[in-house]
């Protein structure tokens, strides 16, 4: 941006500050001291040209500093340096939450190839679900001996269990991986740490040979797990898995072997439990896919409850959803509920729940930091709530998440900014999404309308930089164009370019100053504009349509 403007920094609404930008540090102080007392002056006293450029000075924008939401989803990743991680899963461990994700650190050739390459895991830690520690690398695929390829540290559950011979509590990190066989195989490692180092036992606790039915070599995929202590006092010890095949089985006392409930001396694998040791389970859950994750309520005094539910990803593109049963080896499975379209920015989900500090949490994954997708993710939580039936209503994604703020933005008639009403597709060649339709309540849903306020994408450390977040269409920017009205889109390319179209200088409203107006960085001295009820760019002449309040 060329030329001098004054640019106020606002706390709440109230200017707290002044400064000239371009000037040097006491022309600055001499133009706020004649600013003060009604005058706007340069600081060089006695130049002929200083009635001309005190007007050009005050015909330019004022620019400003409004609040921003750096909060929210994804609560984890670096949205500077793209660092990314999926398949979420997490451990309640007294007063911490424990995240655990893959790192996802696919090239462009690999995306394009539809290659995962996830060479590690991560564990963040938080104590609020809001704000998340960086705890480390838990473990590397280059350490699992029996693995075929050192990237392929696929979906993973870590589970807390009291070990009688260390004496100690004993953390299991179930994952799977592909195996020397050429089928993916679910392993364990175990550490005294929730933050790992975790050490694979050596070879797989559940081969991708060993189950059947099967119909394709990576049936046997992400591992989840379940602990509890029944009426009778007696532990049971359930681990699950499964694409296209729901399987499930009980753990022996060591956490590291499939129990052998028929005695047999042989871990075998087929329909019904008692007979064989390892059973499918698939049958009554509604296009089942993939990434199981069993659940059960807890009351006031951490007494389970109820139903047990299991969480799963359904159909392709995956939406999520969930059955219920009353017994998880023997029982029937309720109706599936969808409870979870596909999001804005990823082929694939897979989510965890968790129950924290008399909340409910879900854990998902989607592909909303810039060059994101199914290759790409980035975990994500919101809170879940239950109907008094125990039953789930449909929810959206949400870029505020548990701990950001979503606001709207009105123009002086209080029509609002908000893109297209639309059900994410299930269909893969309709991403990425990049051209949904802004304009004045356009939108169906009341969250068609909000947005998360970010800092400036093409420089965080602006203040006077916004970036403009819709709510439930996570990682989808109102993005500025040259020509034609300005477009909802992802940000794929991770460009100069993009960044820049997708950031806009806060200044005071062009027609109030109480008002607040967006240019463009990328197209100068263009300002979002309602025009005949589209959003679009303008020089800013009908100051009015170009004003908006953030409420």
């Amino acid at each position: 941006m060329t030329g001098k403007y004054i640019k106020k920094v606002l706390v709440t609404g109230l200017a707290v500050g002044t400064l000239l930008t371009g000037c040097s540090s006491s022309a600055g102080q001499a133009a706020a001291d004649a600013s003060a007392s009604g005058e706007l002056t340069d600081a060089k006293q006695g130049e002929d040209a200083e009635t001309e450029t005190a007007a050009d000075e005050s015909s330019e924008p004022v620019a400003i500093s409004i609040d921003k939401c750096s909060l929210g989803n994804p609560v984890v990743g670096d949205p500077e340096n793209l660092i990314y991680g999926g398949d979420p899963s997490v451990l309640v461990d007294g007063d911490t939450v424990y995240l655990y994700t893959g790192h996802d650190a696919s090239t462009d050739d690999e995306v394009a190839k539809a290659t995962y390459n996830i060479p590690e895991y991560f564990c963040y830690s938080s104590t609020d679900m809001i704000n998340w520690n960086p705890e480390g690398v838990v473990m590397t695929m280059d350490t699992v001996s029996w693995a075929s390829n050192d990237t392929s540290a696929w979906a993973a559950q870590v589970m807390k269990h009291y070990d009688e011979t260390a004496g100690k509590d004993m953390y299991y990190l179930y994952f799977c991986t592909w195996d020397k066989t050429g089928k993916q195989s679910i392993g364990v490692a175990t550490s005294d740490s929730p933050k790992g180092p975790f050490t694979d036992i050596g070879e797989p606790l559940v081969r991708g040979a060993q189950t059947k039915p099967a119909t394709s070599s990576y049936n046997d995929i992400d591992p989840t797990a379940w602990i509890e202590t029944d009426e009778e006092g007696v532990e049971h010890r359930y681990l699950a898995w499964g694409n296209g095949i729901f399987y499930i089985c009980q753990l022996n006392e060591d956490m590291i072997s499939v129990t052998d409930i028929n005695g047999d001396g042989d871990i075998t694998s087929g329909k019904v439990y008692g007979e064989d040791d390892i059973v499918a389970k698939t049958t009554g859950l509604d296009s089942y896919t993939e990434a199981p994750w069993l659940y059960r309520r807890q009351d006031e005094n951490g007494n389970y409850y109820g139903d047990y539910y299991l969480f799963f990803a359904h159909q392709w593109r995956e939406c999520m959803a969930y059955a219920t049963t009353d017994d998880l080896l023997n029982g029937e499975w309720s109706q599936t509920k969808l409870i979870m379209y596909p999001t804005s920015t990823s082929n694939t989900n897979h989510m965890g729940v968790c129950d924290f500090k008399g909340e409910t949490y879900f854990i998902y994954h989607n592909g909303s930091l810039p060059k994101g997708n199914g290759y790409r993710r980035s975990a994500c939580v919101r809170k879940l709530t239950f109907n008094e039936d125990g039953s789930i209503d449909l929810m959206e994604e949400t870029s505020a998440g548990v701990g950001g703020t979503a606001s709207t933005i009105e123009s002086a008639d209080g029509a609002k900014i908000s893109h297209e009403g639309y059900v994410n597709s299930i269909a893969d060649s309709d991403y990425p999404y990049g051209d949904v339709k802004l304009g004045a309540d356009i939108g169906h849903e009341d969250e068609d309308a909000l947005w998360v306020i970010r800092p400036g994408k093409a420089d965080m450390s602006n203040e006077t930089y916004v970036s403009l977040e819709s709510e439930n269409k996570s990682g989808l920017y109102i993005t500025g164009k040259k020509d034609g009205p300005c477009i909802l889109s992802q940000d794929t390319s991770a460009s100069e370019e993009m960044y820049e179209r997708q950031t806009f200088e806060t200044v005071e409203g062009l027609s109030d100053s109480q008002g607040v107006s967006f240019r463009c960085v990328h197209y100068e001295n263009k300002y979002l504009t309602f025009v005949d009820g589209e959003l679009t760019l303008t020089d800013g002449s009908d100051a009015e349509a170009a004003t908006f309040y953030i409420k």
